[in-house]
């Protein structure tokens, strides 16, 4: 791709051709009036030069696992992108960041899944309340990692963030399986907290910055069901051999990401964001060629994050923020302490954790079903109907009385309004803010929202301690549910010049 430099700009890439669907030939942008089009985000298009052979693009040491959600990008974008090549280089990264996504989901859940046995360890002589406690420790950490992590994407880049953060949660998981102490478990869980915080909107960024417009959240959504997979993954293993070898060797299962290094580091590539405020502008072009990303930011400059703060942006912020605290009550409240309420209600272990696996299966198929009405009708109106969704199932389980199938629909469906909404709401703001303020964005959204989450697990469990009627336990969670609608709602919409950028993206 031929590039070249403009007064006040960093990087160029030159028109190219592309194919529309009825054969005619046309140029990028303005380019049939002679005026040059630049952009501050970056989206797909048809890359320049010859394509080389796309098994080459193909991870061949993906598990089966990553090949389905290769597989999956891939025939999402196929009816809409011209050329496959480049839509295999995108499915990659989009592969990538759901394995990385996996291990927050196991961490999530086994913590959960383990809590009956936490406390039935009797050189520890843990109580519900203190339990919670040290579940809501890694949450103390996964804020100030989500807070820290544009600073550390900034520092390096979002490549070398994951990677970092990556290699520092397994070895701290690794930690926390072998503790001696309650105390030295805690520490564990708190240095866990640190790399899974920063990971998690990184990989979300990267996702977003390698998607074009028009399926930003569904490329989030297939991402971010990761999270699911691996609140199912904890759930399967936990019912398979938590009886027989306890809780230590769960948590040490949370070191195996590991062996993703060496994969990450051959095919996860930079992001041409950060490559550009590196000054390193012929690597981006390349990248932007590689992926067919057809236009990167030139004359903006990276925007700082107390700028999202600031006037209408600052107004979106503080909405997305609050929509992500209910947001994460929710999901923590019904992930770490269903199994316990199950049990309260007559369950055995075994049918509580079935329940685990239907609440992250009903939020993978509702995330990744209701991901394309999101990039059609607006992620804003999809995201509040999954919340109201969530309410509305809370509220029938609390009334009771339905036999165990419909049960385990209704927690689906609640799944699917909580981790579900929070996938949908990422996506969002992926959308709603410049390349150059995402990455601010997703950390301070998500770091602040991690709070919803430290209070679920505190609250949980003293909620829980007194001994209330079940309905009540289901019927506590459903105000979240309700104020993480409303919020997402009262959004502001995007202003006029970013309503512009997001609908030439589409078109």
């Amino acid at each position: 791709m031929p590039v070249r430099s403009a007064p006040g700009s960093t990087l160029a890439t030159a028109p190219t051709p592309r194919t529309v669907p009825d054969g005619r030939k046309r140029r990028n942008g303005n380019a049939a009036t002679g005026r040059r089009r630049t952009s501050s985000s970056v989206h797909h298009g048809q890359p320049a030069g010859g394509a080389r052979d796309p098994r080459s693009v193909r991870p061949q040491c993906c598990s089966p696992l990553l090949t389905g959600v290769f597989a999956l990008v891939l025939h999402e974008s196929s009816a809409t992108m011209p050329s496959s090549t480049t839509n295999r280089r995108s499915a990659v990264v989009v592969a990538l960041c759901f394995a990385v996504l996996i291990f927050d989901g196991y961490d999530l859940i086994i913590y959960g899944a383990t809590v009956p046995d936490l406390l039935a360890y009797q050189p520890w002589h843990l109580t519900t309340a203190s339990t919670g406690l040290l579940g809501s420790l890694a949450l103390f950490g996964i804020v100030v990692g989500a807070l820290g992590a544009s600073t550390l994407a900034a520092k390096f880049t979002r490549r070398k963030a994951i990677l970092i953060s990556l290699i520092w949660f397994s070895c701290a998981m690794a930690l926390t399986a072998a503790a001696p102490s309650p105390w030295l478990f805690g520490v564990g869980r708190v240095l866990a907290g640190l790399g899974l915080g920063a990971a998690i909107p990184t990989c979300i960024t990267v996702t977003a910055d390698f998607s074009r417009g028009g399926r930003k959240n569904l490329n989030n959504a297939i991402m971010f069901s990761g999270y699911a997979v691996g609140g199912i993954f904890s759930s399967l293993l936990a019912l398979a051999l938590l009886p027989h070898v306890g809780f230590r060797v769960m948590f040490a299962f949370g070191a195996v990401p590991l062996l993703l290094v060496p994969i990450l580091l051959k095919w996860l590539p930079e992001s041409p964001a950060d490559l550009i405020r590196l000054g390193r502008t012929a690597e981006a072009a390349a990248v932007a060629q590689r992926y067919g990303l057809t236009a990167v930011a030139t004359s903006d400059e990276p925007v700082a994050a107390p700028s999202i703060w600031r006037g209408r942006t600052g107004m979106a912020t503080v909405f997305f923020c609050l929509a992500g605290v209910f947001g994460q009550l929710l999901i923590y409240g019904m992930n770490t302490w269903l199994p316990q309420i199950m049990r309260l209600a007559g369950y055995s272990l075994t049918s509580s954790l079935a329940f685990l696996v239907a609440i992250n299966t009903g939020a993978i198929v509702g995330s990744v079903g209701s991901a394309p009405l999101a990039d059609r009708f607006g992620a804003r109106s999809v995201a509040a109907g999954s919340f109201a969704a969530a309410m509305i199932a809370l509220v029938v389980l609390g009334v009771g009385g339905a036999p165990t199938p419909v049960l385990l629909v209704l927690v689906a469906v609640v799944g699917f309004g909580s981790i579900g909404s929070l996938t949908l709401l990422y996506g969002f703001i992926g959308i709603y803010y410049p390349a150059a303020s995402r990455a601010a964005a997703m950390s301070a959204t998500f770091g602040i929202a991690r709070i919803g989450a430290v209070v679920a697990t505190l609250g949980g469990g003293g909620f829980l301690a007194l001994n209330l009627p079940t309905t009540w336990n289901f019927l506590a969670w459903v105000l979240p549910a309700l104020l993480g609608a409303i919020a997402v709602l009262t959004v502001p919409a995007a202003t006029a010049d970013r309503a512009a950028v997001l609908s030439r993206e589409r078109g």
